[in-house]
């Protein structure tokens, strides 16, 4: 007998729409920041400031940390996910100053 619940259970299949929904408004939510950070990126480029901020990152993680940690997230969890995003849009503003 297997302890794995069948496709057709409504509980799981709950569950599972939930977080296909909350997975859509992560993607759809990443886009806009991204579109946000492009523009900032453009900015940057047009008037030769450096494509990062460590100053700024530092302290946006600090903030993340202490929205994780209250919102019952581990903050480490929190602060590599935001690090990955940062590291793209770094990433992207350095584009953006090669005029890619």
């Amino acid at each position: 007998m297997s302890d794995t619940p069948p496709a057709s259970d409504p509980t799981l299949a709950g569950y599972r729409a939930s977080i296909d929904n909350i997975d859509a408004a992560l993607i759809h939510m990443l886009a806009e920041r991204f579109r946000i950070t492009k523009a900032v990126g453009a900015y940057k480029a047009a008037r030769n400031l450096p494509p990062s901020d460590l100053e700024r990152e530092e302290s946006q993680i600090a903030r993340l940390r202490a929205l994780a940690a209250d919102a019952h997230l581990d903050p480490d969890f929190g602060e590599k996910f935001l690090r990955f995003i940062i590291d793209e849009v770094i990433r992207h503003h350095e584009q953006a100053q090669n005029g890619n």
